[in-house]
């Protein structure tokens, strides 16, 4: 059998991740697995597939701000990815995010539609039913339940700051990605699920898988002094904030909001920012840049008190998860799939925006004390967010769809 995914960053960041994860399944099964990505690549146990060249890239992102054409440059390197697939012939192919400045929808669905080969696609967040943005919970937006126009995301990523084609690439979508007759959805959350069922694509397949961390990594560690010794904050609560980038719906402001109102003896430590952005920060909120060292950040999260995930909008954060691994209990605001992470045992859902919320959150952890959330988090990350446990589960998919009489 051969596996063939289609995914924006090679083993790196959580989609990349995820595919990485999915492929390292595959061989353990005796499958062949090739993994074909944009950019971003790191050493991968999987073929790697590279689409297109950075001149690619930069030209599909001139497209995209000029013209609004997201997902219709790299047109040369998404017929060579075709030819690449043909010759591969894989049995499954599993596209993951599909935006990202490196592949033409159009000739990509072109061909899957005459291929005959099941389609898996997990949806990481909401770009593939909408004209434009992969989240509209920001701006309240509910076009893409019946027809995107007149984009009030316009200039958010993938950000167009000329024309408005969302009407246009809403049609286009809709008509490229339901004629696919082996197509299967896979979504990460089931605020998400919902989404979908409400969206061009409620006639498909549809089914939530959550994502799954790897817990021999995110687990608690008890040299968990490093992270306060080298800050010098040894006797501080800190609150946790990891994001890669901080971009504004990951709610970098709510946190600045927070630190107006934190006790002497709390200080708030993010994770992920670039320069400009630590050089603005209160004197208690410590900027920390971003680290591929997943160990490194599984020993953050271990010296934390609380993790907290102030996204503004999300489908499924894979923070709270790796927080939860790490024996850290999570305060998330009501936002997307976040809330689906965490019960009652191992943290606290709060309202969007309400600060004063946030506090009370912070207080009621700090009174129970960490300690006694450490087992019940480790417990349910074991129970619901274990990677292969996880994973598995596409390969369940993947059988019943090879096996099933309208795939044959």
């Amino acid at each position: 059998m051969k596996l063939l995914q289609i995914v924006v960053e090679g083993n790196t960041g959580s989609t990349g991740v995820v595919a990485e994860s999915l492929g390292n399944i595959a061989m353990k099964m005796g499958w062949e697995s090739y993994i074909a990505h944009g950019r971003f690549s790191r050493a991968s146990n999987s073929v790697i597939i590279k689409i297109g060249r950075t001149i690619d890239i930069l030209w599909h992102g001139i497209e995209t701000r000029i013209f609004d054409r997201h997902g219709l440059g790299s047109r040369r390197a998404t017929k060579k990815l075709i030819s690449q697939i043909k010759q591969i012939k894989p049995d499954i192919i599993h596209l993951h995010h599909l935006h990202g400045y490196y592949i033409n929808i159009k000739f990509l669905f072109e061909y899957l539609k005459t291929s005959k080969i099941p389609i898996v696609w997990t949806f990481h967040d909401c770009w593939a039913f909408t004209g434009h943005c992969a989240y509209f919970d920001f701006v309240g937006c509910t076009k893409w339940q019946s027809e995107c126009f007149k984009c009030p995301q316009k200039t958010d990523y993938p950000a167009s700051f000329f024309l408005d084609r969302s009407n246009k690439n809403f049609h286009l979508k809709k008509l490229l990605f339901t004629s696919i007759p082996n197509l299967y959805i896979v979504t990460v959350s089931d605020w998400l699920n919902k989404l979908v069922y409400e969206s061009f694509f409620k006639g498909i397949k549809i089914k939530t898988i959550y994502n799954g961390t790897n817990l021999d990594i995110f687990k608690p560690y008890d040299n968990i002094d490093n992270l306060r010794e080298k800050y010098n904050i040894p006797n501080k609560f800190v609150i946790l904030g990891v994001a890669s980038p901080w971009v504004r719906r990951k709610g970098l402001s709510e946190f600045i909001k927070l630190s107006a109102c934190l006790k002497s003896d709390e200080v708030i430590v993010l994770v992920g920012l670039n320069f400009s952005q630590m050089k603005n920060l209160p004197s208690n909120i410590i900027g920390i840049s971003k680290t591929e060292n997943r160990q490194q950040l599984a020993e953050i999260y271990s010296s934390s008190d609380v993790f907290a995930n102030l996204t503004l909008e999300d489908n499924f954060p894979t923070t709270n998860i790796e927080a939860l691994a790490c024996g850290t209990p999570v305060i998330t605001y009501n936002t997307g799939g976040s809330p689906e992470a965490i019960c009652s045992k191992t943290g606290i859902v709060v309202d969007k925006y309400s600060i004063a919320s946030l506090i009370n959150a912070i207080d009621e952890i700090k009174r129970i004390g960490k300690v006694n959330y450490i087992a019940n988090c480790r417990k349910r990350a074991e129970t619901y967010f274990m990677s292969d446990k996880q994973y598995l589960n596409y390969f369940e998919l993947y059988k019943e769809i090879i096996n099933s009489n309208d795939c044959i």
